[in-house]
């Protein structure tokens, strides 16, 4: 698992969209069980905050978009 630190004004979806291009809530949820103690500082990270990463694919799963014309 990876380590990053947090930037002034990060959200916890800004640093996973940053870092693994993605902010679903599979990626949010793994991220809350790596980093319980993330929430103590707020909505709002302060800078250095050290957040581990979770291991997941980088691109979520893509679907196909249905038409009524199928």
């Amino acid at each position: 698992m990876r380590r990053v630190r947090s930037m002034a004004g990060d959200s916890v979806n800004l640093l996973l969209y940053r870092e693994l291009g993605r902010c679903d809530d599979t990626v949010e949820e793994a991220l809350w069980r790596l980093n319980p103690s993330l929430a103590e500082p707020g909505p709002v990270l302060p800078a250095g905050i050290w957040v581990v990463l979770p291991e997941i694919d980088s691109k979520p799963m893509v679907t196909t978009p249905v038409t009524a014309w199928d």
